[in-house]
């Protein structure tokens, strides 16, 4: 650490004005002669997982200066899914990623940091941290908020997603206005991210495997205090990765996204992570694609139905031993690249060592998976001619395969209003088109209606296709990210009312049964929309932003 960034705002002469304003500050000459550390915080108020991020980012910073560092910290914004859902908001969502980015690049590159601790704890915030942190390349880790407790109602343990399907489940005259209200007050008991195998306790949960994270980051309990012992940790080793030049692309290597990727499979986690491990591999210069996704989904199999796939929750993984007792399980057969660096300073295999599973009903071995193949998978077909995505492990047996008519919805909200108007029967294939990247724009996630669907006791006999997004707590046969998009003029634009839509999960396709005569004749007549948005950010995002099957990153 003989030569540091920040000595370019630190050292010499012409720099004593620097000096003088970091002295504003309140910092002393000692203080400035150690490194400086960026704490990134993405402390809020809006958001429940991010509510309690300044006790984190403290304990962080006594980590750093017990090591010798003098940490700044700085915030993003941030973006709650669950508020956004449903709205003109979760179009933001998605494209709040970007920004989050290069809102760290400029603050980093600005100010010459020498290393960054990364506190994420939801949704888009986690991707948009990784992506800067491979963009930036200098010495990072993250450690997040962690997971929320799940809440009890009846009896049971519950979570966000089941207020989502209690809405449908009201509706359909399942529960009566006093119930839902409960549930309502029960489901959510405090901080953390939402409890179940959400996008961001997945994203939180595959830091862990890509080796940018301690292990624990994905499972320890927001309000347990090893989850701020654990940031003391990260604020120390931070410093350690800063003494040794390690890097995170020294970290995060193709060997680093298998990994990830194989815990994904092995927890059956969201179908974001497609989007969001893409981008990341793109930052860090790592060509990866649905193939290789793919791939990983054939060989490693499906150990854990976490919620929306059951009623367990990230506590009860926790419990069971956590991501290190499933990458110990994974590794004894070969499923995992073991050699990879991590934040630690050491390898993958050597952080999980004679670590076991402790709840085998939560955490299945290799030998008695849920399936043998992962939780996600990637269809093809003349539907999806650049793939798309479903989260295979929260698919009843019954819709595994399945063929029925169309019913077209050109926007999220009309197709809510006709599943909660009981216009949707046994059979359909609900399709909800224009909602990508560039149509949506902002790709919104669809928990409304594939939890009125749940809610209303369909999702054994009902699909949902579309170009948008799930969120983690969609459960069904829910199939997204269809590529090209129906904005672009992909094949979605052309399904028409009542067309039939064969769903082969299984063999990985996903077909219109339209004669491709008939389909030349609709491509002619298609008219591309008029933009949804055409003002501000949302306008400048749909026309940077590229495929589903990309990662939804800008183009270059």
């Amino acid at each position: 650490m003989s030569c540091l960034n920040s000595d370019k705002i630190k050292k010499g002469i012409e720099k004593a004005p620097h000096r003088s304003l970091l002295k504003a500050l309140g910092l002393t000459d000692w203080e400035l002669e150690r490194p400086l550390v960026g704490i990134v915080n993405s402390q809020n108020e809006y958001i429940p997982g991010h509510i309690h991020l300044d006790a984190i980012a403290a304990a962080v910073k006594a980590g750093v200066r017990a090591n010798g560092g003098t940490p700044l910290e700085f915030n993003t914004i941030g973006v709650c899914d669950g508020i956004a859902m449903n709205h003109e908001g979760m179009r933001f969502s998605l494209a709040s990623r970007e920004l989050i980015a290069d809102s760290i690049e400029v603050m980093a590159r600005a100010h010459a940091v020498d290393a960054l601790v990364f506190i994420p704890n939801c949704d888009k915030i986690i991707p948009g941290m990784l992506m800067a942190a491979a963009r930036l390349n200098i010495p990072s880790i993250v450690v997040s908020g962690g997971p929320m407790l799940a809440g009890r109602f009846q009896g049971k343990d519950v979570s966000l997603s089941n207020v989502f399907e209690g809405v449908g489940a009201y509706s359909a005259g399942k529960i009566t206005l006093d119930e839902l209200t409960e549930l309502e007050n029960q489901a959510c008991p405090g901080c953390g991210s939402c409890a179940g195998m959400f996008t961001a306790n997945t994203m939180n949960c595959l830091t862990e495997p890509l080796g940018i994270a301690l292990p624990g980051n994905g499972t320890i309990p927001a309000v347990h205090a090893a989850r701020v012992r654990l940031a003391k940790e990260a604020g120390w080793q931070v410093m350690e990765l800063l003494k040794k030049d390690i890097r995170p692309r020294d970290i995060m290597t193709k060997d680093a996204f298998w990994n990830a990727f194989a815990v994904d499979m092995a927890l059956g986690g969201s179908t974001n992570t497609v989007l969001h491990l893409l981008a990341v591999a793109h930052e860090a210069g790592v060509e990866i694609d649905l193939d290789f996704i793919e791939e990983v989904s054939r060989k490693v199999p499906n150990l854990c139905r976490l919620s929306p796939a059951s009623g367990y929750h990230i506590q009860d993984l926790d419990e069971a031993g956590g991501i290190p007792a499933v990458m110990a399980e994974l590794l004894k057969y070969g499923l995992l690249r073991g050699e990879a660096l991590t934040v630690t300073g050491k390898t993958l295999a050597s952080n999980v060592e004679g670590r076991k599973i402790r709840r085998p009903e939560v955490i299945r071995t290799v030998d008695d998976p849920y399936s043998p193949t992962g939780g996600l998978a990637i269809l093809r077909g003349n539907l999806a001619p650049e793939g798309a995505v479903v989260k295979l492990s929260a698919v009843a047996p019954e819709m595994l395969v399945h063929t029925g008519p169309a019913r077209v919805f050109d926007c999220e909200e009309d197709a809510v209003a006709a599943i909660l108007g009981g216009k949707i029967k046994p059979g359909d294939v609900i399709v909800i088109r224009y909602e990508g990247p560039k149509g949506g724009p902002g790709m919104r996630e669809m928990l409304t209606p594939t939890s009125a669907v749940a809610g209303m006791g369909l999702d054994k006999d009902v699909a949902l296709i579309t170009d948008g997004r799930f969120s983690g707590a969609t459960r069904g046969a829910s199939i997204g990210h269809i590529s090209p998009e129906a904005a672009e003029g992909g094949p979605l634009a052309l399904v028409e009312e009542g067309d039939q839509i064969a769903i082969d999960l299984p063999n990985r396709k996903l077909t219109l049964l339209v004669d491709e005569q008939e389909l030349a004749r609709r491509r002619e007549n298609w008219k591309q929309p008029e933009p949804k948005v055409k003002t501000g950010y949302l306008a400048r995002y749909a026309r940077l932003v590229t495929s589903a099957s990309r990662g939804a990153v800008f183009s270059d």
